[in-house]
């Protein structure tokens, strides 16, 4: 008589019952070099994750037999940093495919509800004065509180009628909207928007517009490029310099801005999930958009464990749709007088 089986865990047909968690994976068992090449990350830092996010990834399971935080971190990096859920990954720390998309959904969510206490613009004034020096040293641009764009994210098609996330280049994407700092640390990234919003109308939709004109820095300003209208906490650059003077601050902007666009370089490079070389992102716009912030939240960690992104060698990624825009000065008096008076005071 055939006995019906709803449900198949791979891991318990692969391993049987028996210990609590799977710890077939040992960290101290490999050298950093195979796990930078693995997983993306040195040993002292996947240590830290554990410390950081063991407490979320431990929550009480029916499953007689729960994947370690160690072990969900792993996978999770593995997957970010390669963008492959290949055998030969789950195979290396003990897990089938099935639960290796469990555990990068796991360790997704930890990331996220972490965002705010990693991605976020300083308060005190001595860290925003550091902030404003930094990006003065870069090109001589005055009172800069951070560089902002956005960048295409490729995802799956959420469906056949949803025509929001196709961009200009008939490609399915989130139109991801970040700033940085000098030395490419995110202060905001809102990862959500979809790919048919141009850039203009999402900053104008952005919390950080709300944020800017509401709560933050009257004595500084954001770099953003001509895709973006000037307003009184935005300068770009000027349509068409005339002056000595213009075309000097024409020069420092571009050179600070460049800032971002290494950092979104540098981010697809070590997050392979990003870059489009394996392909879209195989999830809902909602989940996509948590895995863009997340590796946004593990850039921000990387860099303060010192894992500079910005020697990381080069990678083939999603050729950004390139915005047809109106090049038009804002209508705001003030903001053209703030630039103005930078012009005069910083450049002349």
């Amino acid at each position: 008589m055939a006995v019906p089986i709803a449900v198949l865990d791979c891991d318990l047909l692969l391993y049987g019952r028996g210990h609590r968690t799977l710890d077939r994976f040992k960290l101290e068992d490999v050298t950093d070099e195979y796990l930078v090449s693995t997983y993306g990350f040195p040993r002292q830092f996947i240590y830290y994750l554990v410390d950081l996010l063991g407490a979320s990834l431990s929550r009480p399971t029916q499953r007689s037999r729960a994947i370690s935080p160690e072990t969900q971190i792993l996978a999770a990096l593995g997957f970010y940093t390669s963008g492959s859920f290949q055998t030969r990954m789950g195979d290396a720390i003990g897990i089938s495919q099935a639960s290796m998309s469990r555990c990068v959904a796991n360790v997704t969510e930890a990331l996220v509800e972490r965002a705010s206490q990693f991605i976020h613009f300083p308060k005190d004034e001595a860290t925003i004065q550091s902030l404003k020096d930094d990006f003065y040293g870069l090109a001589g641009m005055p009172g800069v509180l951070g560089v902002v764009d956005c960048t295409h994210v490729a995802i799956k098609a959420p469906n056949a009628e949803d025509l929001s996330y196709v961009n200009r280049k008939g490609l399915h994407s989130l139109n991801c909207l970040m700033v940085c700092d000098a030395r490419g640390v995110l202060l905001s990234a809102e990862t959500h928007w979809p790919g048919s919003l141009p850039d203009c109308t999402v900053l104008q939709q952005a919390a950080l517009t709300s944020q800017f004109e509401n709560e933050l820095h009257k004595d500084g300003w954001l770099l953003g490029d001509s895709s973006f209208f000037l307003r009184t906490w935005l300068m770009t650059p000027l349509h068409i310099p005339e002056t000595p003077a213009e075309y000097r601050y024409n020069m420092a902007h571009s050179a600070t801005h460049n800032v971002i666009e290494r950092t979104f370089r540098t981010i697809r490079s070590r997050f392979r999930c990003l870059d489009g070389s394996k392909g879209t992102l195989q999830y809902s716009p909602e989940k996509s958009s948590h895995i863009i912030l997340a590796c946004c939240v593990l850039h921000n960690i990387s860099l303060e464990h010192g894992l500079d992104v910005w020697s990381l060698p080069a990678t083939g990624h999603m050729e950004q749709p390139e915005e047809e825009y109106e090049q038009m000065e804002s209508m705001d008096s003030e903001a053209c007088r703030i630039r103005q008076e930078l012009l005069l005071t910083h450049f002349s």
